[in-house]
């Protein structure tokens, strides 16, 4: 009798399985004959056990190991001849009443089948490409951070905006004492960082916890506040001005240059800002592309419908892990990791449809751009090409680094197919504008 599908709906089957006694009989009769060679009972030489002794005490459990190895065999093999698509595993169909005194079997699995539908990734959308630029203000800010951080450090008694401040946050009833080093701009409140100037080392301000920067998580920074309050915490606060710095800005002069890009690279402040400009641009490019991602993953979450598996795939859930768990456990994880299903039956069909494969030499190419590149952040301009081949292979001996690097290969070329293929708008924005948009802030 062959192997039997019977369709319960579009995303539910039945898999029926026979094992006749043809199956495994002598798979049967030779392990057993195995056994009575290395029996050791008491009353029998070794080797001469009766075979009816070893059939009584080991026939019902070879015969169930057997019978489930052939079955296992005959199953995996018609999921793959069939080359059905299939979410989860098969689960057995569990019969209380079944008799393993005869001598054929009929087993019923449930499948959960991968539901069919279309992607269409040149979709009306919603969807902005940013380019962010580094405007004037950055540049400006940027140098002048850059002034402040070579610049020498100054101790004074009175406090005025701009200075970096050493304060002592007290507040006994909710046990917060700690010093901590900031800067006035860290607090949400212009109103709060006015309280400070004028103050002199040593004088104390009284402030309140709620709205004092901009998220509540930094007063675990701070004042070392615990997480389980942080949120929404309203109480007043001393603070101690223990200490008053301000900087003495660099001068920009042909010394900085070389010190900050090498002697000669730059000449000019023109020539630090065009650097700058650079170097985060090249960094604003990864960010923009990873919004890009997001937001096409989104997209296509929202435009791709189709339905799951999910009374299968629940209760596949409430056991395929080592610990069996209850329905409400299993829904309670669907729901979870529903969204991420869903997202990898879409990236498939796009990985198929637009043949994208992953090399040998797609991965040994970007796992040698890779080191180049952190090669260079450690000054090593000009490796050789033996070094680099060398560290290629070490990285990829490793199955553990083969496997990330391959996603993140693959989530470059399905960025590059998104570019070619998604109808974005492309944009033009600051970086703090870049922000605004990330973030709705």
């Amino acid at each position: 009798m062959n192997i039997t599908k019977t369709n319960v709906d579009e995303l539910n089957a039945v898999v029926t399985v026979p094992v006749s006694k043809e199956d495994y009989s002598a798979k049967v009769q030779k392990v057993l004959a195995d056994y009575r060679k290395n029996a050791s009972i008491p009353g029998f030489r070794k080797g001469a056990v009766p075979m009816s002794l070893i059939q009584k005490q080991y026939g019902k459990a070879v015969l169930l190991e057997e019978v489930n190895k052939v079955l296992q065999e005959k199953l995996n093999n018609y999921l793959v001849q069939e080359k059905l698509d299939i979410l989860g595993n098969p689960l057995p169909k569990v019969s209380g009443d079944f008799d393993w005194d005869q001598e054929d079997y009929t087993f019923d699995f449930q499948l959960g089948l991968a539901p069919q539908f279309t992607v269409d990734l040149a979709a009306k959308n919603k969807i902005t490409h940013f380019k962010i630029v580094a405007d004037d203000k950055m540049l400006n800010d940027q140098v002048e951070r850059i002034q402040k951080q070579y610049g020498k450090l100054i101790s004074k008694d009175t406090v005025e905006e701009g200075d970096d401040l050493k304060l002592t946050f007290v507040n006994e009833a909710n046990g917060i004492n700690n010093t901590t080093s900031l800067s006035l701009d860290v607090f949400k409140d212009k109103k709060t960082a006015k309280k400070f100037i004028g103050k002199k080392v040593g004088d104390v301000v009284e402030v309140s916890t709620k709205g004092l920067f901009d998220d509540d998580h930094q007063l675990m920074d701070y004042l070392k506040v615990d997480h389980a309050i942080v949120h929404g915490l309203d109480i007043n606060v001393t603070v101690t001005i223990d200490g008053v710095t301000t900087s003495e800005k660099a001068e920009l002069n042909q010394e900085l240059f070389d010190k900050l890009f090498g002697e000669g690279v730059v000449s000019s402040v023109e020539g630090v800002k065009a650097k700058i400009k650079e170097d985060a641009e090249k960094q604003f490019v990864q960010q923009a592309d990873q919004k890009f991602l997001n937001d096409v993953t989104e997209f296509l979450l929202e435009s791709t419908s189709f339905q799951l598996p999910s009374e299968f795939l629940i209760k596949w859930l409430q056991n395929s892990g080592e610990k069996q768990l209850t329905e409400a456990e299993a829904r309670a994880e669907f729901a979870k990791s529903e969204k991420g299903l869903r997202y990898q039956l879409i990236e498939g069909k796009v990985m198929t449809e637009n043949q994208l494969q992953i090399t040998f030499e797609d991965l040994k190419a970007y796992t040698s751009e890779m080191i180049k590149k952190q090669m260079a952040q450690f000054g090593q301009m000009n490796p050789t090409q033996e070094d680099i081949d060398g560290i290629v292979a070490r990285v990829m001996s490793n199955q553990d680094e083969v496997r990330r690097l391959s996603e993140q290969v693959m989530n470059e070329k399905m960025l590059n197919l998104f570019k070619e293929k998604v109808k974005a708008k492309t944009k033009e924005v600051s970086y703090e504008q870049f922000v605004k948009e990330m973030y709705g802030e």
